[in-house]
């Protein structure tokens, strides 16, 4: 019988519940909503996966890879919009920027933080469509606690564990928020592992979106190896201004396989082996997964058509790596699919470690 990834979980995430997300200016339905975590965490307890608390950990681990301005600036947000009075007049409920320190307005001149609480937003957000309500900041900062809680199990001897953070992280950068995302966990998962294990950590991205922020975190880094399979943002997708083939990285450390709209198992699956065996052979000593599941054909937000015997093919080949493993939860925002497709992901994971030696996870 395949064996069970631990769940590590913390209520919360409950304390986000965006209204609504702004895109192109029109206030629209928000899709990164509670009822996500809680169908995985239904899912995965019925399939007997045990259930560990979160545990808080030191401010030093978001320091590793967030700039200390933006760490205060999401501590603080709601409070400052509300004491403000924002939600009142004009009546915008959570925090959102209107006006952006936009390199083309600054020139050389680095940009001041704003006096105004309406205007500063704008100094570490890079999109509308991710905002700030008063319970943000304690979902965020508990997600980055149980992507590191997911780390001390697998450095305490467990082959892999799954961090179900939300809300997401993955497109958050050193010093900037945005697409649905405000701390960047799997990042903060990759600086634990590295300093802990004093080797190369590899990070591979399988959600639909290019995995932006762990790119620009480690960019110049030659010890983390970050590879992305994503919709090809030059089709017209997010983050559109990057994620494409040749963002090489230190070294050659960083790796984009975009693919084409409607791209399905074969070149999905084939793209995360690829992403796989480029990884292995740097010989790292620990693995984390930004695990979205939003390529699935089913999710409302999907560019791509991936089935669950794709997800669970992609995990065996990760978990083939034979390497200790961190999960941390990305996107996917279809409630009554979310639950499976994250199972089957992990069921591949550890069937595929079951295959394995370890002797990768050993080397060095």
């Amino acid at each position: 019988m395949t064996p069970r990834v631990p769940l590590v979980w913390s209520d919360a995430h409950r304390r986000h519940q965006p209204s609504a997300e702004i895109w192109l200016g029109v206030r629209t339905p928000a899709v990164e909503l509670p009822a996500r975590a809680e169908a995985i965490r239904a899912e995965l307890e019925g399939a007997g996966h045990a259930v560990v608390d979160t545990t808080p950990h030191s401010d030093d681990a978001l320091h590793a890879v967030h700039d200390r301005a933006l760490l205060e600036f999401l501590a603080g947000a709601w409070d400052a919009w509300e004491s403000a009075g924002l939600p009142d007049d004009p009546g915008q409920p959570e925090v959102i920027p209107y006006f952006f320190a936009h390199s083309g307005l600054l020139g050389p001149i680095e940009p001041a933080l704003p006096t105004a609480t309406w205007a500063r937003t704008g100094r570490f957000a890079f999109d509308t469509m991710t905002p700030i309500g008063p319970g943000t900041w304690a979902a965020a900062r508990a997600g980055a606690d149980a992507a590191l809680t997911a780390c001390d199990l697998v450095l305490g001897g467990a082959p892999a564990a799954y961090a179900c953070c939300r809300p997401p992280g993955h497109h958050v950068t050193r010093d900037a928020y945005g697409g649905c995302c405000y701390l960047n966990n799997a990042a903060i998962a990759v600086a634990r592992l590295r300093d802990a294990l004093g080797g190369p950590v590899a990070l591979i991205d399988v959600d639909a979106h290019h995995g932006n922020g762990a790119q620009a975190i480690f960019y110049d880094r030659a010890d983390v190896l970050t590879g992305s399979v994503h919709v090809d943002p030059g089709a017209g997708w997010f983050p559109h201004f990057l994620g494409f083939a040749g963002e090489d990285g230190e070294g050659g450390a960083n790796r984009n396989l975009p693919l084409a709209p409607g791209s399905g198992d074969e070149a999905w699956v084939a793209a995360v082996r690829e992403l796989a065996w480029w990884a292995a052979a740097a010989a790292p000593r620990a693995l984390v997964v930004a695990l979205g599941v939003d390529a699935a054909d089913a999710d409302p937000e999907s560019p791509l058509r991936v089935s669950r015997d794709g997800y669970r093919a992609a995990g065996h080949a990760l978990g083939a790596l034979g390497l200790p493993t961190v999960v941390v939860q990305e996107g996917g925002y279809d409630v009554a699919t979310i639950g499976g497709l994250v199972r089957a992901a992990l069921e591949g994971l550890m069937s595929g470690q079951e295959g394995t030696d370890g002797v990768e996870a050993r080397r060095g």
